[in-house]
């Protein structure tokens, strides 16, 4: 040991050791501090940064593990209902995990807790607070946790979970104190990514409407405008199906025209009655119409099969309003999907009602191209009657009087032939006057109506309403002569079906591609009986024949008769 003088002399010396060492452990809690703001200052620039809200959410969870050594982190955003959990993304947890552990969470126990008070919660043990809820099977264990809220401007957006913290300690205040800031950053980037989305989505709507009226306009025909309008609507609102129907010319009807995406051929060519349907409701009240699940609505007709996989779907009419509905459009998501938000149905509204002025601008183009055609066919029509006529009949009457003063037997002949030819001319240009001024007659409607309508009538005697399917320019390729048959055909075999099926369904398909028309009638009842009356059908077979066609019979696949007519189209 020293003497005292020497332990009195070594004294300061410790304490300046001391001294020291304290320094040296305040500059690195400095440097510390330094690299930790600098760290949040990064995660916070790249956070805001990003401009696809799926992109920015896994950055901010990424950042937020980072920033506090978390080796788990999730960000829940919250539905709209405000208590539950509508998305899930995480760090820490690996697909095989997630897999095996099942739903993602919905908002119970400690989540829920932050749920229902938006304040920042630090816990050492998740099992120790009154809300732990457990967790299911093959989750990993959690002990330590710190959870923030993520406003975006006044409203709580969703939470970021942050659990064990590494090295098996306890989030500290710095801990919150730093991932609060990233929350109120995440809160500004997630405003940026929404205002950015909405700006592309309008952008994407505007550039839709501008299409539709550019093809309207340009001369397109109806069928090619809404195909363009099914499309757009599908792919700017996310869903799997798009299907526009129109109203059926003379009758309480909408005839399906175009359905594009899952499993519109399920769709294509039905005849909707105005009841038990989405897009029928859409068009009776001029309202949307949303279904949270299409397939298991009790609002619409089981029959036929076609909503099988598909959830959420909203009709919209297309309109600008009550009284001025020309058709509906049906959109709908997979089973699972998210349900149309207020927004996205009034998006939807705007975008329908943008298509429906464009096709009444177009329609207002067609009638005053069809007005000047019509006039100028008056005015040929009267130029011949009070020019061309007058003047042939004139030179009638004058050859007549000149044939007076021939004595040459067979050169009178041939003047009063002459006379004759002129009168025949005369007869001719009327008849041409008569058809240039007659106009088109809408009476007993097109085919498309008149299918209907049997279909309608014989629902009383079947004591169902049949499934209609119509596709095919109907109406404009198939003449009214074949027309007549068809609907005789059709009406010959619903009350066959009627009298003799024992029936509960009836399937009617009515299509043309141009060259020919089908006419397809189906049942699930007990067939057709080998030793049964056939007169019903040889009628139909009789009419297919005369017109180069003919009738095919064959068992259905419900277990009933399936009659197929065809016949081929004039000039095809």
């Amino acid at each position: 040991m020293g003497t005292p003088d020497e332990l009195r002399e070594l004294l300061p010396q410790l304490k300046l050791d001391e001294l020291l060492g304290e320094l040296q452990a305040r500059i690195d809690a400095v440097r510390g501090t330094r690299d930790r703001v600098h760290s949040l200052l990064g995660a916070v620039l790249a956070v805001g940064r990003e401009l696809d809200l799926e992109h920015a959410l896994r950055s901010i969870v990424e950042a937020a593990a980072t920033l506090v050594d978390a080796e788990y982190a999730a960000l829940g955003v919250i539905g709209p209902d405000g208590t539950t959990l509508s998305g899930f993304h995480t760090v820490g947890v690996t697909e095989g995990q997630i897999a095996e552990i099942g739903a993602l969470p919905e908002g119970h126990g400690i989540l829920g807790e932050l749920i229902r008070h938006p304040e920042p919660l630090r816990l050492e043990k998740l099992s120790q607070h009154s809300a732990s809820y457990g967790f299911p099977a093959h989750h990993p264990p959690m002990n330590s946790f710190l959870g923030v809220p993520i406003r975006v401007r006044d409203q709580v957006f969703g939470n970021l979970y942050l659990t064990e913290k590494r090295g098996g300690l306890a989030f500290d205040e710095e801990d919150e104190a730093v991932l609060s800031t990233l929350a109120v950053a995440a809160g500004v980037a997630i405003d940026n990514a929404r205002l950015y989305e909405d700006s592309r989505l309008r952008e994407r709507w505007l550039r839709a409407n501008a299409e539709i009226t550019h093809s309207l306009m340009s001369g397109s025909d109806r069928a090619e405008a809404l195909d363009l309008i099914a499309e757009h609507a599908r792919e700017n609102s996310g869903s799997a199906l798009a299907a526009v129907a129109m109203p059926v010319e003379g009758s309480e009807a909408l005839g399906v025209e175009i359905a594009v995406g899952m499993d519109g051929e399920a769709h294509r060519g039905l005849v909707l009655p105005l009841d038990r349907t989405l897009m029928g409701l859409a068009f009776s009240t001029a309202a949307p119409v949303i279904s949270d699940d299409v397939f298991h609505d009790e609002r619409i007709s089981a029959e036929p099969p076609r909503f099988e996989g598909l959830g959420p779907a909203v009709a919209i009419p297309i309109g600008t309003g009550e009284g001025d509905v020309r058709g509906v459009v049906l959109l709908a998501r997979e089973t699972g999907g998210p349900v149309y938000s207020a927004k996205e149905t009034e998006t939807l509204r705007g975008f329908a009602a943008q298509a429906a002025i464009a096709m009444e601008l177009a329609e207002r183009r067609h009638d005053a191209q069809r007005i000047a055609v019509l006039q100028d066919r008056d005015r040929i029509a009267r130029d011949l009657h009070d020019l061309a006529i007058q003047r042939l009949f004139a030179t009638g009457m004058t050859l007549q009087s000149a044939g007076r003063f021939i004595d040459h037997p067979e050169a009178s002949e041939r003047v009063l032939r002459a006379v004759d030819d002129l009168d025949e001319t005369i007869k001719i240009i009327r008849s041409a006057i008569f058809g240039l001024r007659t106009r088109e007659s809408g009476a007993g409607g097109g085919l498309r109506a008149r299918v209907v309508q049997v279909a309608g009538e014989a629902a009383r005697v079947l004591g169902f309403a049949p499934s209609v399917r119509m596709e095919g320019l109907l109406d404009t390729d198939v003449p009214r002569e074949i027309a007549d048959h068809v609907v005789a055909v059709l009406s010959e075999a619903l009350t066959n079906i009627a009298r003799h099926a024992h029936a509960h369904r009836a399937d009617v398909a009515v299509t043309t591609d141009g060259r020919e028309i089908r006419l397809k009638v189906s049942d699930n009842g007990v067939g057709i009986p080998p030793d049964g009356r056939r007169s019903g059908l040889r009628n139909m077979a009789e009419r297919a024949e005369q017109l180069g066609g003919r009738l095919e019979i064959a068992c259905a696949e419900s277990g009933g008769a399936a009659l197929e007519w065809h016949v081929p189209l004039p000039g095809k």
